[in-house]
């Protein structure tokens, strides 16, 4: 309980963190225009977000990385509140979203505006980082490799296990940067996944990585306070591509990663949805499976309102995270 309890401390901590320095940031972006730049092939109602703040992922990332760098401080004082086990996804949630300001940079002001980095650079950038947590899970804090539902022990996966976990972090991170397209979509979703992994954590003991997940939660809801709709201010890949791999990163290090595709659908329908289209297309030749990619626009352009998907979206997830939960308490 006392562990639960803290938890919940350090998610309000940083949601407090979050929303105190929301507007300075807001008004710093504004400043030096850094603003969304909106595709012209999205749907027409998107235009008028045209110039909204961008690279909010600083907002989320700041706070936690604050708290966790003095919690961890706090331990050389005799205080045992964080431990070396969240250092690994805290190089995750830092490298992805130095990654994803490059990329929002680039697509804002660089050279490639409107675009962002090539997507080579960016996949083998994202696929260098995905082996070298890989390999830090495994030979450096030798986390359980993989839990099958319903048995206690954790299973050895060997050489298999550096590509899949590589698999798992670099996919992530490209379904949660797929997400990001509605305001508090991603933000709500991740949220709610990183809530179940963080409750995952404290039924494994694994209190460290509990605070760290929660405080990525209070920082997130702290984040929702200016993403909701209409948004004040936008995740970017700075956000994204950092949130999803890190998710990844605490499935992999409860051993808990098969059930991220559930408690976490929504990422994997959007990249599922994308993955598909493209096949699609090319196999009949310029026909489309759906009306538009990532599938929240699809239903965008049925005719939900942008709220409606997102509300609903986050209901599917919420539902699935659950779910999740449920079967990993089977015996």
């Amino acid at each position: 309980m006392k562990e639960t309890s803290l938890s919940l401390a350090l998610s309000f901590l940083a949601f407090i963190m979050t929303v105190i320095w929301g507007n300075p940031f807001i008004r710093m972006l504004k400043y030096f225009k850094i603003g969304k730049i909106i595709r012209e092939e999205g749907p027409d109602r998107h235009k008028d977000k045209l110039g909204t703040p961008t690279m909010g992922g600083l907002m989320i990332i700041a706070p936690v990385l604050l708290i966790t760098v003095l919690l961890n401080a706090a331990t050389l004082l005799g205080f045992d509140i964080l431990g070396q086990s969240v250092l690994i996804p805290l190089f995750v949630l830092i490298t992805f979203g130095l990654l994803g300001m490059v990329d929002d940079w680039e697509g804002i002001r660089g050279n490639r505006r409107g675009l962002g980095m090539r997507a080579r650079t960016k996949f083998l950038t994202q696929l260098a980082i995905g082996i070298t947590t890989a390999f830090a899970l495994k030979y450096i804090i030798d986390v359980p490799e993989m839990f099958w539902p319903g048995y206690a022990e954790a299973f050895d996966l060997g050489n298999w296990y550096i590509p899949i976990a590589t698999l798992i972090i670099v996919g992530f991170s490209n379904a949660v940067n797929f997400t990001d397209g509605l305001d508090g979509l991603a933000g709500l979703i991740s949220a709610t996944a990183f809530a179940a992994y963080g409750g995952i954590a404290l039924l494994q003991n694994q209190f460290f990585l509990a605070h760290f997940c929660f405080t990525i939660v209070g920082s997130l809801f702290g984040f929702l306070w200016f993403n909701v709709h209409p948004a004040e201010l936008f995740m970017g890949d700075t956000g994204s591509l950092a949130i999803g791999a890190t998710l990844a990163t605490f499935s992999l290090m409860t051993g808990q990663w098969l059930v991220l595709p559930i408690i976490a659908i929504i990422p994997v329908s959007e990249i599922i949805s994308v993955v598909l289209q493209i096949i699609f297309f090319r196999f009949t030749k310029g026909k489309r499976l759906f009306r538009m990619a990532p599938i929240h626009h699809h239903f965008e352009l049925l005719g939900w309102s942008e709220t409606q998907v997102v509300q609903r979206f986050w209901l599917v997830s919420l539902m699935a995270a659950m779910m999740g939960i449920a079967i990993i308490l089977v015996e």
